[in-house]
């Protein structure tokens, strides 16, 4: 698999974790706790200001967010 510019972000956050970057396409981010809710703010705030998504509404799951897959099923939605 290549890396795409959402795959290096999220390993970036991992890595200064202290977390393994070497994830599978659906290993779960959030939920299995490899990464936090600070991780979730910076994740949320580089949607927002590099892929133009709009993540103010007060309703919005973070698990639409907890994968690789996830993350890229949202950002093609989004498009």
């Amino acid at each position: 698999m290549t890396d795409s510019p959402i795959r290096s972000f999220v390993e970036q956050l991992l890595s200064e974790r202290g977390k393994s970057t070497d994830i599978a396409h659906s290993d779960p981010l959030f939920t299995s706790g490899l990464l936090d809710s600070m991780a979730a703010t910076e994740l949320m705030l580089h949607l927002e200001a590099e892929h133009g998504v709009d993540l103010a509404d007060a309703d919005f799951d973070i698990s639409r967010l907890d994968s690789m897959a996830d993350l890229e099923v949202f950002l093609s939605q989004a498009a």
